[in-house]
């Protein structure tokens, strides 16, 4: 098999197309032909040495895709070959054949495509768990959103304004503003803004809910809520967050919440329900599947710098079509 992987942390140039041996389909699993699988900005952090990685190198980065059973391992059933599979939270899957284990296996509507299901399962089950197990929001909340052209941006915005809340995105340029505000937004600002202060203004007072992946701007959401208010801190995209005052908190009732999808993919029944669930919203039209900008698993260093790149707005996928019989 080939894989994209890398043997010593740095920038995308450490990232090499290797042959690889394929491994042996394991028992409980199934031996999938890759078609497509998601970039994610994990996969940069991991890259750089900033995510903590399992086994030794050569690493292979990559969770979530899509592809074609060519084997089946020992007590599988139901699974046969040439069905067509998904999974979210697998890793090694920047390669042209991966185990995936049974309990980890989705099945697809067919109306979604191979690159369109392996750009919305990690950011989709992502903003499913952040307004419906985190926190629980409602018609008419106030909602803050941090990176809202993003992957996950894009689709938790399109979520909550289909929820009937109202959101107030913030983004780091004026074209993803106007993308925020394509997807539903009430109203988008940029960073080099007063957005504390403006979302005060448009709110009466604050918003009850904010979504943060960006970890520096911690405190400013939590100060963008009203009293009783609770911000969901699940990523770190521009540094680590800074400490909080408990105190402060306690002053308004404010609250923070920490957010991780691997804590709800925690069995096979659960990664089941919630990605049939989250099929349902995207075929009612509860959110749409992101731009998406595909290259190939060979040339995945340019994907990196693309995904790098503070233009890019959307998702990254990455082919296995140089070597789709390996």
């Amino acid at each position: 098999m080939h894989a994209l992987a890398f043997e010593q942390f740095g920038g995308p140039d450490v990232l090499e197309y290797l042959e690889l041996p394929t491994p042996a389909v394991a028992a409980g699993a199934v031996q999938v032909r890759m078609g497509a699988a998601g970039l994610n900005f994990a996969d940069i952090y991991r890259r750089k040495g900033n995510y903590v990685l399992h086994g030794n190198p050569p690493h292979i980065g990559g969770y979530e895709g899509v592809g074609t059973i060519i084997a089946v391992g020992a007590g599988v059933k139901g699974w046969q070959v040439g069905e067509r599979i998904g999974f979210a939270d697998v890793p090694f899957c920047h390669a042209t054949r991966i185990n995936v284990p049974i309990e980890h296996a989705l099945r697809l509507p067919q109306a979604l495509s191979d690159v369109e299901a392996a750009s919305i399962l990690l950011q989709g089950l992502t903003a499913q768990y952040l307004i419906n197990d985190s926190v629980q929001v409602k018609a008419g909340d106030r909602t803050l959103v941090h990176a809202a052209a993003g992957g996950v941006g894009q689709i938790l915005t399109r979520m909550l304004v289909a929820r009937g809340a109202q959101v107030y995105a913030v983004v780091s340029s004026a074209h993803k503003q106007q993308i925020a505000m394509n997807n539903g937004a009430a109203a988008a600002f940029t960073y080099q803004q007063d957005w504390v202060a403006q979302i005060a203004a448009l709110t009466d007072g604050g918003v009850e809910y904010g979504f943060d992946s960006v970890g520096i701007t911690l405190q400013q959401s939590i100060d963008a809520l009203r009293p009783g208010g609770r911000v969901v801190t699940f990523g770190m995209a521009g540094g680590e967050a800074p400490a909080i005052s408990a105190y402060s908190l306690m002053m308004d009732s404010k609250g923070v919440v920490g957010g991780d999808l691997w804590t709800y993919l925690n069995s096979g029944e659960a990664r089941r329900d919630r990605a049939e669930r989250l099929f349902s919203s995207w075929q009612n039209g509860e959110f749409a599947v992101p731009h998406i900008e595909t290259f190939p698993l060979s040339d995945g260093a340019a994907a990196h710098r693309r995904l790098e790149d503070r233009s890019f707005a959307g998702k990254i996928v990455l082919l296995n079509d140089r070597d789709p019989q390996s």
